[in-house]
């Protein structure tokens, strides 16, 4: 069965930006759709993140599955794949605003407390793809530019699209460009 998982950022939630819009759209076209609101995110944190996506029992990764992440929650991807069991690997990963250190910042440390193995990451994705606005104010084009390259994945550039969130407009509600990605 067709199952995906969306993972969004630090301090939003399941209702937040366009994860409700594509919920519903995945749903449309038959997965069956988990949208968590991860525990504590204002402090992200992989290993936290992992234990709670791991242990959910209505969520199981196949190669039928799909992850979608934004800002915090696509480097969360990065951590979860290093982290699937040896013999699962998912469909497709699509990481929109992602980023490749913590800024100073600690309360992104937690997401890089363990270095990531691109080489394992590669083999836990048939298809990677990152999606990054050359004008993001908070996660520089040129993060998703490395994170590409270390994972021989595709990388979408949209123009003019900020952090791809409500902050940049109402029309973030919805978040059509990503379907023509989702195949």
């Amino acid at each position: 069965m067709k199952n995906a998982l969306i993972l969004r950022g630090t301090g939003n939630n399941h209702k937040g930006n366009w994860f409700p819009w594509l919920k519903k759209e995945l749903e449309k076209n038959g997965y069956k759709v988990w949208v968590p609101d991860l525990p504590n995110s204002e402090l992200a944190n992989i290993k936290r993140y992992n234990k709670f996506i791991f242990e959910n029992k209505n969520f199981k990764f196949s190669k039928d599955t799909l992850i979608v992440g934004h800002s915090s929650g696509a480097v969360a991807i990065l951590g979860l794949l290093q982290k699937l069991p040896d013999k699962i690997a998912v469909r497709k990963s699509i990481l929109v605003a992602s980023f490749m250190n913590d800024f100073g910042n600690p309360d992104f440390a937690g997401l890089f407390e363990e270095p990531f193995d691109f080489e394992k990451i590669k083999t836990k994705s048939d298809k990677i793809v990152f999606v990054h606005s050359d004008d993001d104010p908070y996660c520089p084009l040129s993060h998703a530019e490395y994170l590409s390259e270390k994972l021989d994945a595709k990388l979408v550039v949209i123009n003019g699209q900020g952090h791809f969130n409500l902050e940049k407009g109402p029309e973030f509600r919805k978040f059509p460009a990503i379907l023509k990605l989702i195949d």
